[in-house]
């Protein structure tokens, strides 16, 4: 089979000794990632497997991770990772979706058998694939190891992005400003809303330039008129208006980086509420960038846009950012540094964020979102589609 690892194995090498440090300052013998983006990111495994239970092992004594998953998924583990044939683990078939048994009974049997049963363990509470069912197999199958919350410890590593990296999260900024271009074009009065998010797949797959995208982590969203005073709507079979406004959260993904972005449009002439919001929003969105750089805090880059928001008597209370990367269903957001108040994290060059703008009236909402990554001279914008209201007569 032809596939072309994204990166050099040296580059998870250094991400297996970063990991490894922090475990050891944090006290942990041995991780267990089930987050399928932290498996990727340790090891390079990919496939549509993270709907059954799925882990790489991380020991501060190995010199490689473990693979630890579903017979019929092993072959991916060698076809996309460099890990050594004998650290590629399997449970018995037999245990997926068993009434009273579970895969990680044959983890905990790993764990024992390696002479790390007695030790401290990290693992996963707050990833979306990690269960409560499969937590109580593993305390009960581990009963003298200590257990703890890694507390997202990988996805803190995956905070600031490597060269390698970025160049990935450029290319899917450079994917997502095509997909929404495309979906802008497709939007006109009578077009049932299933027909432009069938444009954004298609779009979202071609890529750019031969450079073709995987499947975003967020499907493609769309609001119109008083659905966009909410942000999480999906596409329906109901043709747009005439006179209406219509908000899509798209994404674009390289090697399952991701890049989102959100546009406001209007058909036909745009009240004045829905003009002064979304001018309010883009001049919010340029002030912050222009302080986010290395040394300033989440939290400040915050109130930038906040005092933006407030002086044209708006004011939004959910973050206005949020880290992304290389992410799998179902979000594309690092679950660790917002752009909110209290999140003193300091910015760093190569950490990435979605700045989503989006602010949601009683009736009515507006979004100009940018990813950007910190840099020394502020926000790089990855994307290009037209940053206004965009407005369709």
């Amino acid at each position: 089979m032809q596939y072309t690892k994204p990166f050099q194995k040296a580059e998870y090498d250094r991400r297996i000794a970063q990991t490894k440090q922090s475990m050891a300052d944090k006290g942990f013998d041995l991780i267990i990632c089930q987050d399928p983006a932290n498996m990727n990111w340790l090891t390079g495994f990919d496939g549509w497997s993270f709907y059954t239970p799925q882990a790489v092992l991380l020991h501060l004594e190995e010199d490689a991770p473990i693979w630890f998953g579903r017979p019929q998924d092993a072959k991916a583990a060698h076809i996309t990772t460099d890990i050594p044939p004998e650290n590629i683990t399997t449970f018995s078939e037999t245990l997926i979706h068993h009434p009273t048994e579970h895969p990680y009974d044959d983890l905990a049997t790993l764990i024992d058998q390696r002479g790390w049963g007695s030790q401290q363990i990290g693992v996963e509470l707050d990833a979306h694939y990690y269960t409560a069912r499969a937590h109580a197999h593993l305390v009960k199958g581990l009963p003298n190891a200590t257990l703890a919350d890694t507390e997202q410890l990988v996805n803190w590593e995956r905070l600031v992005k490597s060269e390698a990296e970025l160049v990935y999260m450029r290319e899917a900024g450079e994917t997502v400003s095509a997909v929404m271009n495309r979906a802008i074009a497709k939007v006109a009065p009578g077009v049932p809303e299933y027909e432009i998010i069938a444009e954004v797949y298609h779009a979202q797959v071609m890529g750019v330039d031969g450079r073709y995208g995987n499947y975003s982590s967020l499907c493609p969203l769309i609001q119109v008129g008083e659905g966009t005073s909410t942000p999480h709507l999906t596409w329906s079979e109901h043709p747009l208006p005439d006179d209406t406004l219509v908000m899509m959260e798209l994404g674009g993904a390289r090697h399952h980086y991701q890049a989102p972005l959100t546009r406001t449009l209007y058909l036909g002439s745009p009240p004045a509420e829905v003009t002064k919001l979304t001018e309010t929003i883009v001049e919010g969105v340029d002030a912050a960038l222009e302080i986010a750089r290395p040394g300033a805090t989440c939290e400040e880059v915050e109130a930038v846009w906040q005092k933006v928001l407030n002086r044209n008597g708006y004011h939004k209370e959910s973050r206005v950012g949020y880290s992304i990367g290389v992410n799998y269903p179902p979000d594309w957001g690092e679950r660790t540094a917002s752009l909110r108040p209290g999140d003193a994290t300091v910015l760093q060059s190569g950490m990435c964020f979605h700045f989503q703008s989006g602010v949601w009236l009683e009736a009515i909402g507006a979004a100009v979102s940018e990813p950007f990554v910190v840099t020394e001279s502020g926000g790089e914008r990855l994307c290009s589609a037209p940053r206004e209201l965009i407005v369709i007569n």
